[in-house]
């Protein structure tokens, strides 16, 4: 069966992109940006999944007999290179970014699509692996896109069978029970150790991922803090996406002491934090101080822990005490990886049943006719007179028969 089209995802995420520099390739009108990509020579549809994580374009671009096939460096080039430039014109990136474009993008074609965007709504993608919020977020592109008329029969299929397909693996293995970040794991023990609430001085040391789970944390139960980065321009960055007020870190070792909590979750290969470069402003402190070091290594020194009053905790004092539940999860999470290898042979055949053109014509005119004649004989057994309802028992049968086989495409 030789297909009639390539679905194309190009993306910007967390794992390939520090996330205080996610926002500039970030679009402010997703309708308006869909439908510039959609009008791009070969592209006929188009869905854009943004979060404060991530930022993809899903498209599809019907090949013509004489095509060049898009896995292939020269028609990969073709599309890539249009889509390049619709990115950068709608966006604030600054001259290093448009440098260096090619690698940072990562462009994925057909089955490779598919594959990541189930791994995507079974939370397996996700910052904080299991987590719910991305079905949703994916829901609302797939739901805003046929809306604004940017996606089309293979798209709408795609997403539609990504969802409910995540959907029954999540109530199956209950992943997202497992859901629980760095971020909600040390302000909870921060509550529970340092009495942490919205009077405090809280500061987060940070802006990777681990630092964003922090903050989202922070902002979902309503504590301030602010946020300190090697640079200013990073902690604005950080700040713009996941709150906080910016400051530099240079800055805040000068007035370390205003602070009751600290969560540190920075990537320097150094201890950023010693008692030597914090004693200027830590020795006449007089009021406690928590420090949970959540950083991979740690970057802050235990000699820290010597000023007065000071509480400090490490990432595997935490971890230790959370050992079961990550267990648990990562046998959630292999349970997941099983299904999925499952399921994807079954969307990659339902695409290309979609993709096999006049073919799939006929059958669906013959399920029609079936799903209509059965129609009839329900109604006349029913005795139903009532239009409205018989027009919702209608849209009802027509649901169904779309949902297992979609309309072909008309050329």
């Amino acid at each position: 069966m030789t297909s009639t089209f390539n679905i194309i995802n190009v993306r910007v995420t967390f794992r390939n992109l520090p996330l205080h520099n996610l926002i500039k390739f970030s679009f402010k009108d997703l309708a308006v940006a869909s439908e510039s990509f959609k009008k791009i020579p070969g592209i006929s549809e188009c869905v854009i999944v943004q979060t404060q994580s991530r930022v993809e374009i899903f498209t599809v671009n019907e090949l013509e007999s004489d095509s060049p096939d898009l896995r292939t460096q020269e028609g990969k080039n073709l599309i890539i290179k249009k889509i390049q430039d619709v990115w950068k014109s709608l966006s604030e990136l600054d001259q290093y970014d448009i440098d260096h474009f090619d690698q940072i993008l990562e462009v994925y074609v057909n089955n490779d699509v598919y594959l990541h965007l189930l791994r995507l709504a079974c939370g397996l993608e996700s910052v904080v692996v299991g987590h719910d919020a991305i079905l949703e977020e994916i829901t609302n592109a797939i739901n805003g896109a046929k809306q604004a008329k940017t996606s089309g029969v293979m798209l709408n299929k795609l997403f539609d069978t990504a969802i409910m397909t995540a959907t029954r693996i999540r109530n199956v293995t209950q992943i997202n029970k497992y859901a629980v970040s760095w971020g909600e794991i040390s302000v909870k023990i921060a509550e529970q150790n340092a009495g942490l609430d919205s009077k405090k001085q809280i500061l987060l040391m940070g802006t990777g991922e681990i630092a964003a789970m922090v903050a989202k944390t922070l902002n979902k139960k309503g504590y301030p803090f602010e946020v300190c980065s090697q640079t200013i321009e990073r902690a604005t960055g950080f700040s713009k996406l996941l709150g906080g007020k910016p400051r530099a870190f240079k800055e805040t070792l000068k007035d370390f002491t205003k602070f009751d909590i600290i969560f540190v979750a920075g990537t320097a290969d150094y201890f950023a934090l010693t008692y030597d470069n914090l004693r200027m402003s830590m020795e006449n402190k007089t009021k406690g101080t928590m420090i949970l070091d959540i950083s991979d290594p740690r970057i802050v020194h235990d000699s820290v822990s010597g000023f007065l009053g000071t509480k400090l905790m490490f990432r595997d004092q935490i971890t230790e005490m959370e050992e079961r539940n990550i267990k648990a999860k990562e046998e959630t999470i292999a349970a997941v990886e099983t299904i999925i290898t499952k399921e994807i042979s079954v969307m990659a055949a339902t695409m290309r049943l979609i993709s096999s053109g006049p073919q799939i014509s006929d059958v669906f005119a013959s399920v029609d006719a079936i799903r209509q004649r059965e129609l009839d004989k329900a109604l006349v057994s029913l005795g139903e007179t009532d239009h409205k309802k018989i027009q919702i028992i209608t849209d009802l049968t027509k649901s169904i028969v779309e949902s297992i086989l979609p309309k072909p495409l008309v050329k």
